[in-house]
């Protein structure tokens, strides 16, 4: 298993794995990801905030990261944290703890950019997800109305999502 950056090679594997998780998303759960802007993957690419899991030479799973969040962590984003955004596994991969690999990885990645957090959140009070993120070391922090979303992808505008972080 190795993790590194996405290359512009990966984009159409990238959007790949999004529309299966967009599928699993919507036979499973009420809320799903929009279709993603890819003008906006492409710039995470360029600035080295793509991410992918390659297991066995193929891309098994993709996730973006960010280094400041305002508009879903308010107040708490004054706090130096790694955020990680849009886990994507290939559905032949799922149950193989690709996000405690992920979780592995961010700690020492976020310790290195001297960040005291590594952030996720989830649209909704998605249960099964909630306890998956706490199985591997995420505190759930709860739920949080988002109100300003302008900049942010669809799913997020108006939402209520659900809050986690792990201390590095």
């Amino acid at each position: 298993m190795e993790i590194l950056n996405s290359t512009m090679a990966d984009l159409d594997r990238i959007f790949d794995l999004y529309r299966s998780a967009v599928l699993y998303q919507k036979e499973r759960f009420t809320s799903h990801w929009p279709e993603f802007d890819r003008d906006m993957v492409v710039e995470e690419v360029r600035g080295g905030r793509q991410w992918k899991l390659l297991e066995d030479d193929r891309v098994q799973c993709v996730w973006a990261t960010a280094y400041s969040d305002p508009l879903i962590w308010k107040e708490r984003d004054a706090e130096p944290s790694v955020y990680i955004h849009r886990i994507a596994v290939d559905p032949a991969s799922r149950g193989k703890a690709f996000v405690r690999r992920i979780v592995d990885w961010a700690k020492p990645h976020a310790a290195a950019m001297g960040r005291e957090f590594v952030r996720m959140d989830t649209v909704g009070e998605n249960h099964r997800l909630i306890r998956h993120y706490t199985d591997v070391g995420f505190e759930y922090l709860g739920l949080s109305q988002l109100t300003d979303t302008e900049g942010l992808p669809a799913h997020y505008h108006n939402a209520v999502v659900s809050l986690f972080q792990l201390k590095v």
